[in-house]
Order: C-alpha cells, then sequence, then structure tokens
C-alpha cells in the first residue's frame, strides 16, 4: 500500500519544489522550454503510463519499443500529440541503442527513463531444474541495456536542464530484503541493475547528472500477472505517479540511492 497523508505530503513538497526549479531554469526570451523525456519500454504496463502522465505534464517524449508497429495504444498517443514520438529499439541491441543516440545527437535529453524490463520464465525456475536458456535475455534487457543506454546517451542528458538518469528496479534486487527462493534470474537482475547504476552515479556525478533509483512495488502489469499470485497489486497510474515523484525529487544526496515508491530507502 502507498504511504498516508504525512509521507504523501513530504513526497508532494519535495516534488513541487523540483518541478518548480525545473520550470525556472527552462524560462527563456522565448518562453517555457519542454523537457524531453526517453522513456523504454514505452509500448506497455509501466512504459505507457509513464507516456501518458509525462503527456499529462507537457513533455516532450521519445517513447522506444521493440516492435512500435504493433505498439496500438502508443501509436494513437502519438498520432495525437505531435510532441510524443516513437522509436523501434531493443535494448538488447547494444548497436541499435548506439544508432539511436546517433540520430538524435543534438536533442537534449532531461530525463533518460530506463523502463523496459522483462521477468524471464519464473514459475519454471525451480532450484534443481532451473531453465537456463533465458538467463541472458533477462540481463541484457534488466541490466546491460539501462547500462549501454546510460553510456550512449550521456551527452544528451548533460546538455539538458534536469540530467537525470532513471531506472525502474524493483525490491526484489534487495538482497537484505529477500525471505524466499524464487525468481532467480529476475531478482539477480535487479540487484546487479542496482549495483551498475551505483558506480554511473559516480561516473557521472561531475557532470551535474543525477541517477534515480525507484520501485514501483508489486503493479499490476502484464508482467506481474505471470507469477500468478493471489494477491492485490497497485494501479499502474498510482505506481507511477510515485515514481515520478521519486524523479522529480532526485538531488545530489538521493542520487545513486534505491528508493521504494513510498519514499524510503530499500536496503542494499
Amino acid at each position: 500500500m502507498a504511504g498516508g497523508p504525512s509521507r504523501r505530503a513530504t513526497l508532494g513538497g519535495l516534488a513541487t519544489a523540483a518541478i518548480s526549479s525545473s520550470a525556472n531554469a527552462q524560462l527563456g526570451t522565448g518562453g517555457r522550454v519542454m523537457p524531453t523525456v526517453l522513456i523504454t519500454g514505452a509500448n506497455r504496463g509501466l512504459g505507457l503510463e509513464f507516456v501518458r502522465q509525462y503527456q499529462a505534464r507537457k513533455y516532450k517524449i521519445i517513447a522506444t519499443a521493440r516492435k512500435p508497429s504493433e505498439a496500438t495504444e502508443l501509436l494513437a498517443l502519438a498520432k495525437a500529440d505531435k510532441n510524443i514520438s516513437v522509436e523501434a529499439l531493443d535494448v538488447t541491441d547494444l548497436a541499435a541503442i548506439d544508432a539511436l543516440a546517433a540520430k538524435l545527437k543534438g536533442v537534449p535529453i532531461d530525463i533518460l527513463l530506463n523502463n523496459a524490463g522483462v521477468i524471464g520464465k519464473p514459475l519454471e525456475e525451480v532450484f534443481g531444474s532451473i531453465p537456463y536458456s533465458h538467463f541472458d535475455d533477462v540481463m541484457n534487457t534488466n541490466v546491460r541495456g539501462p547500462l549501454k543506454m546510460c553510456e550512449a546517451f550521456v551527452e544528451h542528458v548533460a546538455a539538458s536542464q534536469q540530467r537525470k538518469f532513471a531506472v525502474v528496479t524493483s525490491v526484489e534486487g534487495s538482497v537484505a530484503s529477500q525471505k524466499s527462493g524464487a525468481r532467480y534470474f529476475y531478482k539477480s537482475s535487479k540487484a546487479a541493475l542496482n549495483m551498475a547504476m551505483r558506480n554511473v552515479m559516480f561516473a557521472v556525478k561531475d557532470r551535474g547528472i543525477l541517477v534515480a533509483m525507484v520501485c514501483p512495488g508489486g503493479t499490476d502489469t502484464d508482467m506481474i500477472r505471470q507469477l500468478k499470485m493471489n494477491m492485490k497489486f497497485r494501479d499502474p497510474r498510482d505506481a507511477v505517479r510515485d515514481m515520478i515523484g521519486l524523479i522529480d525529487a532526485v538531488t545530489p544526496e538521493r542520487s545513486g540511492v534505491s528508493y521504494n515508491y513510498d519514499g524510503t530507502v530499500m536496503p542494499w
């Protein structure tokens, strides 16, 4: 469950201050310049909801999907809004990441939002008979992809006003929080993602780039439905709203720290 009124008031205040600061920073002689966010895995689930909410916040949006032709809802949003562009991108394809970065050369990107992720085949990952055939896909999508995105787009982000790398992580990547053996590949990938982004934070801090690591909590998406768990999950609208608040609120002191959706720090 999301936090109570006091927690929301705190986060809301941080987010409001961050939004105000960002808006003021982008005011020029020609008026307000729209900030830009690049969102990976934007065709469904959390990614599509990120597009909707950043659209409502008047951002220019570069939305990527592995197969844009099949991203019906995303394409409909882009057709109706000239500030949304859709690009084909598979984050496991390093050459494709470099090609998109080159295509967008000179375009400042305020927030590089690494949302794309896969869970693998968690119900088949039973110790003693773990199917290793999909290990590489999980790790390449959830860890290598975001790391490469940060490298490829560092100049774009450094040239922006907000200068933020953001990743969607998970409490499942917190070693200290684990109480059962399951989802070996997904949990390992999120723990590795946290470590990779912590290292990225040190690499880019001198350029003024901040690293936001945010967790949506258990959310009702196609990915989590694969777990077939008999419990109520969060509404994607709530999850994305909370994560955007945390991205807004990131500061040098909060950079490279993994946060749960309620604003609490997740243990390593």
